[in-house]
């Protein structure tokens, strides 16, 4: 592979493998190190870089023009994650040059590698109705749990096309699944109503968003494992204030 590109090249290409990462749920650090790896490949041995969840700021040195990309939409592609990753293994080892791997990201950055949404929702009553049994649940709630925790899960794929408010979006995705669960209880086609609902929220649980708040704070990160940690409690809270909504109502 040739070394030899243009810096205003190398700099894009750094910072949309960064911009792809961390849209796709990347630890921030990861994302930091990817770009690293990919600028040394071409003899950039000490590039600048600050990333925070909301944006990056990348430049190759000190007298280079200072590159800025804006996050405004993240989810959680790991697929993506992965391919990125690949792409910069490939870059460091000369299988492919600057050229190539610009084109693929590109491609990568519009194109939609997620799982259809019925394969998502049928995961997500999956593992509701499972969880519901890793928590000692009776079998004959297995049902009830599946079908809530799938119902949630879909509601909030489709509110959040409407609504571009994630925190608003989770409310009312607990809210029907404790409104789905009080009424499996109701006409008895469920028992443990506490039970039902703990494991059909499962899905909605931000798992990632706290294993980077922790992972970014212990490699150094703060302002990113703080403001992830933050997004993350208030995640829990939307969660939660849902549910506390259909126990005062019916209990």
């Amino acid at each position: 592979m040739d070394k030899r590109v243009n810096n205003n090249e190398l700099g894009e290409l750094c910072l949309l493998a960064g911009k792809i990462m961390l849209e796709s749920g990347a630890e921030t650090s990861r994302v930091e190190d990817t770009m690293m790896r990919i600028a040394g490949s071409f003899g950039i041995n000490y590039p600048n870089s600050y990333v925070t969840p909301t944006g990056i700021i990348f430049s190759l040195c000190g007298t280079e023009q200072t590159k800025l990309a804006q996050i405004s939409k993240r989810s959680t592609d790991l697929y993506k994650v992965i391919i990125v990753n690949s792409i910069s293994r490939k870059i460091s080892t000369g299988e492919i040059s600057a050229e190539e791997a610009y084109s693929t990201l590109r491609k990568i950055e519009k194109g939609n590698l997620k799982y259809p949404k019925y394969v998502k929702v049928i995961a997500a009553s999956i593992v509701s109705g499972f969880s519901l049994v890793m928590f000692n649940g009776e079998w004959k709630d297995f049902f009830p749990a599946f079908l809530a925790g799938g119902a949630g899960f879909l509601c909030v794929s489709y509110i959040h096309r409407l609504v571009d408010i994630k925190f608003f979006t989770e409310f009312v995705a607990a809210l029907l699944v404790g409104l789905m669960s009080y009424f499996f209880k109701y006409i008895g086609f469920g028992n443990d109503l506490s039970n039902i609902i703990v494991a059909s929220i499962m899905p909605l649980v931000p798992g990632l968003l706290i294993t980077n708040s922790v992972r970014d704070l212990m490699a150094g990160h703060l302002v990113s494992g703080l403001s992830k940690g933050a997004e993350a409690v208030l995640t829990a809270f939307a969660i939660g204030a849902g549910v506390a909504i259909v126990f005062s109502l019916f209990k």
